[in-house]
């Protein structure tokens, strides 16, 4: 059998178009840093290069044999980073807020989270297909995944707490959740663990300042909208009155409504002079929107949910459990975290810091997510699409 070829060819279509507004998108970002207009582009070019190049060589491999070694390796070696970059020295570690994610090395920037999640993600595909079966009782179902939960806790404290980003566990968790469901977890089971884990999420937001003002700000943002809707009495317990900074929510929904329809023309939108300072990266769907218009936004949409359409329906004619739920584990993923994003710059949601995958400027998303690819294509070698 072949490999999905469409799957492959709309992958780097869409790599392709995050290497165009890597360089349309960073005029800002080139003044902040001083470095040539060129800077943002060739290194998106180099890895997206490199991405696709990985995509067709692990599309080649052998599923019974690579998918294994790769998936164990993504998984204990990204988990080992994370760990040992704690204790690194700082002149090898990139910190944001008190919070280290990067490990650099000769000019290069790695964040192991990001393969971490498709390590996390085989890791349980392999794990759920020879232990989670049809027809449990609701107490062994509870033993069974017991370790998963230790597990699970032990990622929230390496991501949410060392690295400040409950944006990558809510992804990892909803995935997790899906997947024990699919492996032949019951529902009700998922509904025990959807709430053990929005408790603890729930935990991880009302312990932390950061996390609270985010809230506030996405709140401040729609609250007299929402508010409209419900009687006077409401506000006096709702509305906040001493409303957080929200202008990166407030210009990224202007981008959007400057864009218009039809866009301002690539490389010609405003907001990117500095109004949305990571517009490149969380609010690339903005920078998007304005230059090129909702309706090539609306079209790069489609083609991202074909993408994972594809991924699906390998997922859906895999006879090997393993296969199975592990591409249906990164379509999960790659959709949780797109529409995160777009929640986000559309004040829908508080903002997560989530990269919209293949779209946003970032080596070590783009690299993760096209190994993760390169593994569906070559699952798709044992399917009849």
């Amino acid at each position: 059998m072949q490999t999905d070829s469409k799957l492959f060819s709309y992958t780097s279509f869409l790599i392709f178009i995050g290497i165009i507004f890597s360089y349309s998108l960073t005029t800002y970002a080139v003044l902040r840093w001083d470095v040539s207009q060129f800077h943002f582009l060739i290194r998106q070019l180099i890895v997206g290069v490199i991405s696709i190049y990985l995509m067709w060589q692990i599309s080649r491999l052998n599923p019974d044999k690579a998918l294994y070694i790769l998936g164990f390796t993504l998984f204990l070696g990204s988990l080992g980073l994370m760990v040992m970059m704690q204790f690194l020295p700082d002149s090898l570690v990139t910190e944001v807020g008190g919070a280290k994610r990067w490990i650099k090395f000769a000019g290069i920037s790695i964040a192991p989270v990001e393969f971490f999640k498709i390590g996390f993600i085989f890791f349980l595909a392999w794990s759920f297909s020879r232990k989670i079966e049809n027809n449990k009782p609701l107490l062994e179902e509870i033993k069974i995944f017991l370790p998963y939960m230790i597990a699970f806790l032990i990622v929230i404290y390496l991501i949410a707490i060392l690295q400040n980003d409950l944006g990558q566990v809510i992804v990892l968790g909803i995935t997790l959740a899906v997947m024990a469901v699919l492996a032949g977890s019951s529902y009700r089971f998922f509904f025990i663990i959807t709430l053990s884990a929005m408790a603890v999420f729930i935990m991880a937001i009302v312990t932390s300042p950061h996390r609270i003002a985010r809230i506030k700000i996405w709140w401040a943002n729609i609250q007299n909208f929402v508010l409209s809707f419900l009687p006077d009495s409401f506000s006096n317990y709702l509305k906040i009155s001493d409303t957080p900074d929200t202008l990166q929510i407030t210009n990224s929904l202007n981008a959007i409504k400057h864009g218009g329809f039809t866009g301002q023309g690539l490389a010609n939108g405003s907001f990117k002079l500095g109004f949305l300072s990571e517009i490149h990266t969380d609010f690339v769907l903005s920078g998007i929107a304005e230059e090129i218009g909702t309706l090539s936004v609306i079209a790069i949409i489609f083609i991202f949910f074909i993408m994972t359409y594809r991924v699906f329906k390998i997922s859906a004619r895999s006879e090997n459990k393993t296969f199975y739920l592990f591409s249906a584990g990164v379509a999960l993923s790659l959709i949780t975290s797109f529409l995160m994003n777009s929640f986000g710059v559309t004040s829908l949601t508080p903002i997560k810091g989530i990269a919209v995958p293949f779209l946003s400027y970032g080596g070590s998303s783009l690299l993760a997510n096209a190994i993760a690819i390169g593994m569906v294509l070559m699952i798709s070698k044992r399917v009849k699409l």
